[in-house]
């Protein structure tokens, strides 16, 4: 790796930035001052300082974001707000992604990571990773529909129609005051808009809906939305084996 790409992932700055520390000669490499920002360095086994602080340098980052509503899951937008646009400048250095996305009106658990072979195992249909949903819908939903979505539902997507995966909806609540339901989904797929589909597909409309879980991950409940924080040792693993 490149020392000034080193050195401005481990949050000292711009690539700009870096080339001036390295100017002013307080860069080491095993004990060896370099000022030439293309000297290439192993982050395993060199010994890198500034100002005779070590470098601690991390290769991958792990965020647990709690998506509001209004931001799209993309790295870069000329119009919206990207989930991107809620990191610390600090934070954005390594260029996570979204793992997977959350439709603009979709609130709640989104990943955020560099880790480009997590990302690939945690989306891969194959894989079949749980994603759990929270939902209000417009309308009353039965055990018709929860047999239906167990079944597998067939969507038309882009003049194709194709059978989704089963998926598991469980009731919390039916009002049959306001023609209203609290449910849970539990799906396996990330189609376009899928969740709202299904349920469209069944005669109901989503009209607000909250990803609470990937796999054995599950969405801080102290996380206000908005908010993020970097996943622990432990939910990192959890990802790693779902």
């Amino acid at each position: 790796m490149r020392l000034d790409k080193l050195l401005a992932h481990s949050g000292l700055g711009t690539r700009k930035e870096v080339k001036k520390l390295l100017k002013k000669k307080i860069v080491e490499v095993n004990d060896e001052i370099i000022v030439d920002p293309k000297t290439h360095v192993d982050p395993e086994t060199d010994t890198v300082t500034v100002g005779g602080e070590s470098i601690d340098y991390q290769e991958f980052v792990y965020f647990m974001l709690n998506k509001p509503q209004g931001v799209i899951s993309a790295t870069e937008d000329h119009v919206h707000e990207t989930v991107l646009d809620l990191l610390e400048p600090q934070d954005s250095l390594q260029e996570p992604h979204p793992v997977g996305r959350l439709d603009i009106d979709t609130e709640g658990l989104l990943v955020l990571t560099n880790d480009g072979k997590l990302t690939h195992r945690l989306l891969s249909p194959k894989h079949h990773v749980d994603k759990k949903y929270f939902a209000e819908v417009e309308g009353l939903v039965t055990e018709e529909d929860v047999k239906i979505f167990k079944e597998g539902i067939t969507l038309t997507d882009d003049h194709e129609s194709f059978e989704t995966m089963p998926a598991e909806l469980i009731i919390l609540e039916t009002d049959q005051a306001s023609g209203k339901s609290r449910v849970e989904v539990i799906i396996q797929e990330g189609k376009f808009h899928q969740v709202k589909r299904m349920m469209e597909a069944v005669g109901k409309t989503v009209i607000f809906l909250k990803r609470l879980s990937m796999g054995e991950l599950k969405l801080d409940p102290q996380l206000e939305l908005g908010a993020y924080r970097p996943l622990t040792d432990e939910e990192i693993d959890m990802l790693r084996n779902s």
